[in-house]
Formats: C-alpha cells, structure tokens, sequence
C-alpha cells in the first residue's frame, strides 16, 4: 500500500514555477485504493439518477453535478481533505474557501468535451486569488480526455464567446474567440488520487473520452476571503480553512449526513444562487 505523506505544500521553488506557468502539474492527495472507493461513491450516484441524466445533454447535466459538496459528506471530505489544502494554501494563503465544486465525468462514447477557454472571463471574482484543484479519482489520460493547459496563458485576458454547443460540459458552451496555438498545450495527465492546481486565467479545456474507460474528477474552486464576486448575487460557499475576514459570501454549513439529490436545501439555494450568477449570465 502507498504511504502518503502527512503534508502536501508546495516548495518556494515550485510556488513560483505555478506563479509563472499558471499551472501545477501533480500532486497526490489519496492513496489509489481510497480514490478507487470515492470513485465507486460516485458512480453509485450517477447510476441512482440514470434515468433524469439520460434525457439531458452535457451541459444540461450541471444540477447533478454541481456542488455536491454541500450534501454529500464523502464530497465534502474530499474538497477540504488536508493534503489538498496544504496545497491550495501554498498560492492562495491560511484562509481558504470553496467557492465552487464540479464534476468532469466522461463516459466512454458520450461526446463530451471542454472547449478551450479562460474561467476568468466569466466568473467575476476579482483580485485573481482563486486556484482549481482537478482531483482525479479514476485515470485521467490523453485517450480519456484529462486536462490540457497552455502555460503562462493566465498573463492575458483573450475574448470569449458563447456556442452552447450540445456536448461542450461548459455551462454556455464558452470558448475562446481567437486561435489557440495548440503546438504550445501541456497535457495534466493524473492517476487515481492526484490533483493538479491551475490560476483563474490559464487556457484550459479537454478533449472527448476516446478509450473503453470512464474518466471521473471533480475541479474544486477555492478562493482566498479578499476576493469579492462582481454579480449582485452572493454566491453560497464554504469555510474550509482558517477565517473569513471579510465577509464578501454567504457561508453554509458542511452536510452533516448525505442527501438524495434534490432533498439539501443548502444544495437548492447554491445552485439557485449560481444559475443566477454563472449559468445564464446574468449579474
């Protein structure tokens, strides 16, 4: 069995190489066994919504897979699990909180994808000390899909555009407006249990599940307390680390017990918040 070790910080050296890259390659949060049983809880939950799914289109499927950090308790002990933590609080500092949580599952045959785009183009969180963690709980592959990146990309801020293209898993079917050299793309293959961190502006997308596997990750948003959203809507997240000084969200409490979906009235109101705020555009 693999030994994780107790801390998972980034070194100064490695700090500075994400500051100027944009990026973070690989950092191992769970042993394999322990992602292969999340990975198993996950599954279980698509399948317990099966039915609702199959008559939805990628983006269509974000309620399902959107924030389950806030009733499901298996979720919210991976989003807040210390080794992730320790790395998130390398770039972003002791005081930490998940602004958002979302799943990435690519099924084998299904078509999705996550076009080339920059994900602070349309969150309006500013200043941009926000960092994503993409945690892996199955392998994340060239032929799955996994990540790819453009490095230093996160200096500049490009023009996006809105296709609402069926199987983009992007909520508008956002994408960037010009050409993206995708000679200079550095693929963030994971195995099960590794996480990558990646800056707000970097451009980022994946290609579709070409092998016979599926490929499961959740991308965690996590934001420093200084950083204040420009929609009129306070978004509901999460304290998972040190305080909030300044109060520019909502706070929920962690799930206490796991819910079907549809039953958290914490999930509910997120979800109500972010549909308002991010989904359809309005601010």
């Amino acid at each position: 069995m693999m030994i994780v070790e107790n801390t998972a910080k980034l070194t100064p050296a490695e700090v500075e190489d994400y500051r100027t890259r944009g990026y973070h390659p690989r950092v191992r949060a769970l042993e394999p066994q322990a992602a292969s049983g999340l990975c198993k809880k996950f599954l279980s939950y698509v399948d317990q919504n099966e039915a609702e799914l199959q008559k939805l289109l990628p983006r269509q499927k974000l309620g399902f897979f959107i924030e389950t950090h806030l009733f499901l308790t298996w979720v919210y002990g991976l989003v807040s699990h210390p080794r992730v933590l320790d790395a998130v609080e390398s770039v972003l500092g002791p005081d930490i909180m998940v602004w958002n949580s979302h799943w990435f599952p690519k099924f084998p045959g299904d078509g999705a994808y996550v076009s080339w785009h920059q994900d602070a183009a349309y969150w309006g969180l500013t200043p941009a000390n926000v960092t994503t963690a993409w945690i892996a709980l199955s392998e994340s592959t060239t032929e799955n899909g996994c990540m790819r990146v453009i490095p230093e990309s996160h200096r500049a801020s490009l023009p996006q555009r809105e296709t609402y293209a069926p199987d983009n898993m992007l909520s508008r079917g956002q994408e960037i407006a010009v050409d993206v050299d995708e000679a200079q793309a550095v693929e963030m293959p994971l195995h099960p249990g590794e996480f990558s961190l990646h800056h707000i502006g970097i451009v980022h997308g994946s290609g579709p599940n070409q092998s016979q596997f599926p490929r499961i990750g959740i991308a965690v948003r996590y934001i420093s307390p200084d950083v204040v959203q420009s929609s009129s809507q306070r978004d509901l997240i999460v304290l998972v680390r040190g305080e909030d000084k300044y109060g520019h969200f909502d706070l929920a409490e962690p799930p206490q017990k796991d819910s079907a979906y549809g039953e958290s009235a914490a999930h509910r109101d997120a979800m109500e918040r972010k549909v308002r705020n991010q989904v359809t555009g309005r601010q």
